[in-house]
């Protein structure tokens, strides 16, 4: 596949470059969101899981529109929670956000995310039927 039918975009993660990612990559109709974890441009966190996923949210949302799509788009997402009691809190959160697309989800207990402070990571999935990377 050649490089100029792959778009991607970057969120300012210090790990992009370090370990070599996009934040999300969109090829054709399809577009796929990394792990993004609720990370503040200073490096800060907030403290609560639903705070975290919401943060996470408005990250995957701001990357999905830089490459031509919205929430209404998205088909799947998976949720990494390091406790299992922050379920509700996030749930809620990715309610707000996905509540009208009601993509595939998952929700997933770790034992442990990157950075001790995250308590929630989220990946996501869109899919833009017959509009390619020109029709953006």
């Amino acid at each position: 596949m050649s490089d100029d039918s792959r778009r991607r975009t970057a969120s300012g993660s210090p790990f992009e470059g370090s370990i070599g990612f996009s934040r999300a990559v969109r090829v054709g109709s399809r577009i796929v969101v990394s792990g993004t974890a609720p990370i503040w441009a200073d490096g800060s966190c907030p403290d609560d899981a639903g705070s975290q996923a919401s943060r996470c949210l408005e990250i995957v949302v701001a990357a999905l529109a830089e490459l031509g799509a919205s929430a209404d788009d998205v088909i799947r997402t998976r949720m990494y929670l390091v406790d299992p009691a922050d379920a509700d809190p996030v749930g809620v959160a990715h309610a707000a956000v996905f509540g009208r697309a009601r993509p595939a989800a998952t929700m997933v207990v770790v034992a442990g995310l990157l950075d001790p402070r995250w308590k929630v990571e989220i990946e996501a999935e869109a899919e833009l039927g017959d509009r390619r990377p020109s029709d953006s």
